[in-house]
């Protein structure tokens, strides 16, 4: 068992001493017991080492599935679902039914696995939950183990309530989202048995809470559609010879002037609604010489000065207004004495929704302007899908439980210029939205980094949103 991991008798007795503590402390005494309970139930996920090499989602889906049993769910509407070759790999699906089996349900998904740590670059055991200066320290505290132990904690604490939702309130804690090459929770149930991901609507990581340089809460994010991921492979071969007879057919010196090409061409700047949204939000909150910098990219014509300045500020920026590509990976040769037989190179592509891979096939053979090299897709197909909509029924909850959490700061639409699960979900027809309500500083959590991290603050503070957010969702007509 490993260090910091609670087991069932404990939490049960953990849960019994609240239980007993609750009608003698009155409503303060309640969310002292309920938020100590969560911090346990955290603090459990997060020592639960669910890395590729050496983890398992199947154990920390157990354990979350125990607290939802615990509190009353029943054993059949709670279960782990992994294939059959990978039994480490479980998921955890857990149905809280509502009063409306018509309505279509609400989806909470997040992942549990995480990306590996080695205890020899962190300053901290990286699977050991540590609570300093004001943060909690661990690999998953904010990527995705967050979320995961704030929606178990919801559902845990809807059926302590007897809570009674109109729709049903569907639970996925999935595995690979961090390695989908290897495998994917989400991509195999919707091959093999959709219905369980089946709902109006997902919620999903991808966007935060912005904190201003006075750790005051800024702008709250909506993430409301994903950039399209693809790969693709460059290529130059040749027959190669002896060093000492160059040619001027070298493959390796052909794809480098090629990606010397690509690395200064830009492709051309498009905003769709949701980042018109986001931009128009940021020029409110800017300094006025950044301020006029976005206005004038958001213009029409946009202006390509004002854009590169926005990249120098913030290269997040440059990836929401255009479609971008980059070499990530590069080999060749075969000896050091001989005329190099082929170089290749991996250029990784985050597209726009609504451009189509073809099209930024033929701008990459285009750019690179030299017929010897061949550009082929690599890797699974991107999955298009249309931006979800931002709509009442889904910003108006959001508006709501932020106000009194956050009076005055605004929920600001933006597009996720990486990948997430909801790639798959929005594909297959499960509109997603990306919302934490986890304030973050510039420096961010440094998730996939050492030392990750998230304000203990921000934590809680989103546990409570998302409780109430949840709550009005499911009871919406």
């Amino acid at each position: 068992m490993h260090k910091g991991f609670r087991s069932t008798p404990a939490r049960a007795a953990l849960a019994a001493l609240a239980a007993l503590l609750l009608p003698m402390t009155g409503t303060a005494g309640l969310r002292s017991a309920q938020e100590s309970a969560f911090r346990e139930l955290y603090r459990e996920l997060v020592e639960i080492n669910t890395t590729r090499s050496v983890g398992s989602c199947t154990a920390a889906a157990q354990a979350m599935r125990a607290h939802l049993i615990h509190a009353g769910l029943p054993e059949a509407d709670a279960q782990i679902l992994a294939p059959p070759q990978r039994p480490k790999d479980g998921a955890l699906i857990a149905v809280l039914h509502g009063r409306d089996r018509a309505a279509k349900a609400i989806l909470l998904l997040a992942h549990i696995d995480v990306v590996e740590a080695r205890r020899e670059d962190w300053e901290r055991d990286p699977f050991v939950l540590v609570e300093e200066n004001g943060r909690f320290y661990g690999r998953g505290v904010s990527d995705d183990k967050a979320m995961a132990a704030i929606f178990t904690d919801s559902l845990v604490r809807y059926l302590q309530t007897g809570f009674k939702p109109r729709r049903d309130i569907k639970l996925a804690l999935t595995c690979g989202e961090e390695t989908p090459d290897v495998f994917n929770s989400v991509k195999w149930l919707l091959e093999t048995q959709p219905e369980v991901l089946s709902a109006a609507f997902a919620l999903n990581e991808g966007a935060s809470g912005e904190l201003d340089a006075k750790d005051q809460p800024a702008a709250l994010d909506i993430e409301a559609g994903e950039k399209v991921y693809q790969d693709f492979t460059l290529e130059a071969v040749d027959v190669g010879g002896h060093s000492a007879r160059p040619t001027k057919n070298n493959p390796i010196v052909r794809l480098s002037a090629g990606l010397a090409r690509l690395g200064a061409y830009q492709f051309p700047i498009a905003v769709n609604a949701t980042t018109r949204g986001y931009f128009e939000q940021q020029a409110r909150l800017a300094a006025p010489p950044l301020a006029a910098d976005i206005r004038a990219v958001l213009a029409d014509p946009p202006d390509a000065a004002a854009a590169a300045r926005l990249w120098a500020v913030n290269p997040g920026w440059n990836g929401a207004l255009r479609t971008t590509c980059t070499a990530t990976e590069i080999n060749g040769g075969h000896a050091p004495n001989a005329l190099p037989q082929h170089a290749r190179a991996n250029v990784n592509c985050r597209i726009l929704p609504g451009v189509r891979i073809e099209d930024v096939q033929r701008t990459l053979v285009s750019v690179l302007a030299d017929e010897q090299i061949t550009v082929a897709p690599s890797g699974d197909p991107g999955l298009q899908a249309p931006l979800p909509p931002l709509n009442g029924a889904i910003l108006d909850p959001v508006r709501r439980v932020a106000a009194t959490l956050w009076p005055g700061v605004p929920v600001v639409p933006t597009m996720s210029v990486g990948a997430t699960d909801g790639r798959f979900l929005n594909a297959a027809g499960v509109p997603t939205y990306g919302l934490s309500g986890v304030f973050v500083d510039a420096e961010g959590s440094h998730a996939h980094g050492m030392n990750e991290r998230i304000r203990v603050k921000s934590l809680l503070d989103a546990r409570q949103f998302l409780y109430e957010v949840v709550k009005l969702y499911a009871d919406q007509g």
